[in-house]
């Protein structure tokens, strides 16, 4: 995580105004983690920005260098932890003295950020309790939260007795609170915010709501599963429709994915591992994300359909206000902003506002192809989760690099590796990230001024190919492996040179015929003739 500080990211630093944004301070010897989380609290609230410690605050600023939070990687966690927004840091090393800056994101739409109930606020460069009209007016952000309206008519014996004591049992995990064990059903439900002095919400009976009262109250709120053999119209193989409280079929429902749940297998050396289709907690981070944003107004349900390589959702109501496929990993705002609370307060969703953020990640450490969103539009949400492993160089690839390093690495460290491993240029956007994967040795710079992943990665993956056999494939699954390569590969084309390279159990005519299948599928096409001719996705 360090990073050689250059006189132009020195320069930035020294003149930014401090304020909401940018806050200094000196912090020689040490510095409060508590006083750190309200800075970093109003800064998020504020719109996000940066504390800076080894910088003297007052102008013309100064590097005294700051021995604050000698280990900054435990320090992001707790901050992480504490304010369920994301942040990252960096060090810099000028002339011997230390330089800490913590990027704080800023807060979710609707949503402020809280230390301890209280949501600290920068007026200029004073740190001070939010006002209520701001706390007013960002509550006022988003569309209106259903789930947190009062279902009339709705009572206690309308609550589903399973899904309560699975929701008690994450709680009290979750909480280590004793007291969640023994409370009654109904003081339960008040202390989640399930039920107001008004009554008994709509988040209530999604949650945990008994067959019965969802027929009456909310039919839409139904989630559907299919497993489908094929890509064939007509009857799936296996359907099982859902009209019961979330917490009483969220675990039945990953229970039928991980039936049908294929291993893939890869080799490192005399060592072979096995890796399943379908990632459980990707699985479940997506019938979460679901659940928490889909529009119950809608008269539609969630469908979860399952084929051998991958899993589509479809859940009714577009993307959230102020969401969209190019900000989905950096800005969060839950439709369902009480359903979202009530997954946090039991553990199931580890870091708030992050899922997708999680899902990238995964699909990345995976070597799975990124999330594909095609068919998503402002009625319907919809989500393809690919599982077949594209490359197992790839898995060798993030073996190497090691979960020291990958601990530590945040979602955009991830899609970098990805797409530097696709040989596709890095976003310039992305240019503060790659600085700290050099420093660490994951990537290098050519001679050109680009980026490449570093060879030291490359050579146990050439070493372990020397042992590479791979598992005997069906011939579906063999077809299924090309056509992911071709489409990893889309931008500029694949040869049939390096298809045979990539599927070395393969014969040319093999590759051929399987080639032709795919081309009378219509799912791809060939540019040009003989030897040159490539391969693309339709």
């Amino acid at each position: 995580m360090i990073a050689n500080n250059t006189m132009q990211d020195l320069s930035e630093l020294l003149n930014a105004p401090e304020g909401e944004h940018y806050q200094f301070k000196e912090a020689k010897e040490r510095f409060s983690f508590t006083e750190a989380l309200k800075c970093c609290c109003a800064i998020s609230n504020c719109g996000g920005g940066k504390l800076v410690f080894g910088i003297s605050d007052k102008r013309p600023r100064q590097v005294v260098g700051s021995k604050a939070f000698a280990q900054p990687e435990r320090t992001r966690e707790g901050l992480i932890d504490k304010l369920r927004v994301k942040v990252d840091f960096q060090l810099y090393n000028h002339e011997g003295k230390r330089i800490l800056v913590f990027n704080v994101n800023a807060r979710p739409i609707g949503v402020p950020v809280q230390v301890d109930g209280v949501s600290w606020w920068y007026s200029g460069d004073r740190l001070m309790h939010m006002p209520p009209d701001v706390l007013r007016d960002i509550f006022f952000e988003t569309e209106h939260d259903f789930s947190g309206d009062v279902c009339i008519g709705a009572t206690l014996n309308d609550i589903d007795k399973t899904a309560i004591e699975t929701f008690r049992t994450a709680w009290a995990e979750k909480s280590r609170n004793d007291r969640v064990k023994n409370t009654s059903v109904e003081q339960l439900l008040k202390d989640c915010g399930a039920i107001i002095d008004d009554g008994i919400t709509y988040a209530a009976l999604i949650l945990f709501g008994t067959n019965a009262a969802l027929k009456k109250y909310l039919p839409q709120s139904e989630i559907i599963f299919e497993y489908r053999s094929s890509n064939a119209t007509g009857p799936a193989q296996h359907r099982e429709e859902f009209l019961v409280g979330f917490f009483a079929c969220y675990n039945q429902i990953w229970e039928l994915i991980n039936l049908r749940n294929d291993k893939q297998h890869y080799q490192d050396g005399f060592h072979v591992f096995d890796i399943p289709t379908f990632n459980e907690r990707v699985a479940r981070e997506s019938i979460l994300n679901a659940a928490s944003h889909r529009n119950y107004r809608m008269g539609a349900s969630i469908f979860i359909r399952q084929y051998s390589d991958r899993l589509v959702i479809d859940s009714p109501g577009g993307l959230p206000s102020g969401i969209t496929l190019d900000n989905i990993l950096d800005k969060q705002s839950p439709r369902n902003r009480l359903i979202a609370n009530i997954f946090a307060l039991c553990g199931l969703v580890e870091r708030a506002g992050q899922g997708m953020n999680l899902i990238y990640e995964l699909s990345v450490r995976d070597a799975k192809a990124l999330p594909d969103f095609t068919g998503t539009d402002a009625y319907f949400v919809s989500i393809t989760l690919n599982g077949t492993v594209i490359d197992e160089k790839m898995l060798l690839l993030i073996k190497k690099i090691g979960n020291e390093f990958i601990k530590d690495f945040v979602t955009e460290d991830f899609l970098i590796i990805n797409t530097l491993f696709c040989n596709k240029k890095v976003p310039k956007e992305y240019d503060l990230y790659i600085k700290r994967l050099v420093d660490i040795g994951v990537v290098e710079r050519t001679e050109r001024g680009k980026y490449k992943l570093s060879e030291n990665l490359y050579k146990p993956v050439s070493e372990a190919e020397t042992y590479y056999r791979p598992t005997e494939l069906s011939r579906e699954k063999n077809k299924e492996l090309i056509f992911n390569y071709i489409q990893m590969n889309n931008e500029k084309g694949i040869s049939l040179r390096e298809l045979l390279d990539m599927m070395p159990t393969l014969s040319r005519s093999q590759v051929q015929k399987i080639l032709f299948d795919l081309k009378n599928d219509e799912k791809i096409q060939t540019v040009g003739r003989a030897n040159k001719a490539k391969w693309f996705v339709v």
